[in-house]
């Protein structure tokens, strides 16, 4: 009976150890995951909610990263966020990213999600019903000293033989921006057209008004957009963790596509003050600058050097910085961080 005793007691110590030692490897990923610290564009918004799935369903620690979100005042923010080390990573947009390395920034893209730009005007109707080009003539724009969007419009308008200094700018920050719009005290604002729903909303509230997107990229405007960057000594020292976190954004925003109310209620928890339904017309919009038939074959995410090289070359022609420090294709770009396998939509 002592033997049996003993026998049981030796068998639960062995279980004990096992559990403990069978646990270990889990602590020990726990313990080993790389903090990373992402900026956002702007503030949280129903647009990143394929990051917030991306955190929330465990992609990230999947890759052994541990992710946190930071705002931004802009994309032009967002790189000063990601080169002082504010932010390791950043959703950077790539006409703001050539200006910055033309100023000496040291980002790359190294993914490019919004392969369609979303630049635009909103104005209203009634009002100064911005429909086309020559609409920009004698029109004050509400923007910001971060927006390249001004920059945008002019050189537009030079492309069609219009005078852009008759464009005028108004600073206005950006959370004022729609409460100006809809009570006439500016009769046109710029902004990334997901900003859509919200305003729409507001205007019919505030005056029973339709919004006008005047959306660059259908009159003339082949830019890429935003993507995920960071400077070229994190790249280098951190192949790995870059790659991981690409992967699972792209996976975020390959979820986010096929599930958009469920991506609502999960960037909801995390920022209370959002609203389910503008969340969801938000990626809509996101879904349309992202899936082009080029990315439904190459993955989202994806870039080509020809067409990366064409936005340097519009830019350097546009961006108001001198010719010689125009920065080379190669020097706003990074290859060799995208999946393997692309993350189709």
């Amino acid at each position: 009976m002592k033997r049996l005793g003993a026998a049981i007691g030796c068998a639960a110590l062995l279980a004990l150890f096992g559990a403990a030692f069978a646990s270990a490897p889990a602590m020990a990923q726990e313990r080993a995951l790389k903090k990373v610290t992402f900026s956002l564009d702007i503030i949280v918004l129903g647009r990143h909610a394929p990051l917030y799935v991306a955190l929330d369903k465990g992609y990230y620690k999947e890759e052994g990263l541990d992710v946190n979100f930071v705002p931004a005042k802009g994309t032009a923010a967002a790189i000063q966020n990601v080169d002082s080390g504010i932010a390791q990573i950043g959703f950077v947009d790539v006409a703001s990213l050539v200006v910055a390395r033309a100023n000496g920034s040291a980002v790359k893209v190294v993914s490019v999600i919004y392969q369609k730009a979303p630049y635009c005007l909103f104005s209203l109707d009634p009002g100064a019903n911005v429909t086309k080009i020559s609409d920009l003539e004698g029109l004050k724009v509400g923007s910001n000293a971060g927006s390249f969007i001004p920059s945008i419009a002019k050189a537009l308008m030079r492309k069609n033989g219009l005078d852009p200094n008759k464009l005028s700018v108004e600073s206005i920050e950006p959370a004022a921006r729609i409460a100006m719009l809809v009570t006439d005290k500016i009769p046109a604002i710029d902004f990334f057209n997901i900003s859509r729903p919200a305003l729409v909303r507001a205007a019919k509230e505030a005056k029973n008004a339709q919004v006008k997107t005047f959306l660059f990229a259908d009159h003339g405007l082949d830019l890429y957009s935003n993507g995920i960057g960071a400077t070229e000594t994190y790249l280098k020292e951190n192949p790995d963790v870059v790659k991981g976190f690409v992967r699972a954004t792209l996976r975020g925003y390959q979820y986010t596509f096929k599930h958009f109310e469920e991506a609502a209620e999960i960037i909801q928890k995390y920022s209370k003050a959002l609203k389910n339904d503008i969340t969801v017309e938000e990626l809509k919009i996101v879904e349309e600058l992202t899936v082009t038939p080029e990315v439904k074959i190459n993955g989202i995410g994806s870039f080509t050097p020809a067409r990366m090289k064409s936005s340097v070359e519009w830019m350097a022609e546009n961006g108001g910085f001198p010719q010689d420090k125009t920065p080379k294709p190669e020097d706003v770009y990074a290859a060799g961080f995208m999946p393997d396998k692309p993350v189709l939509p």
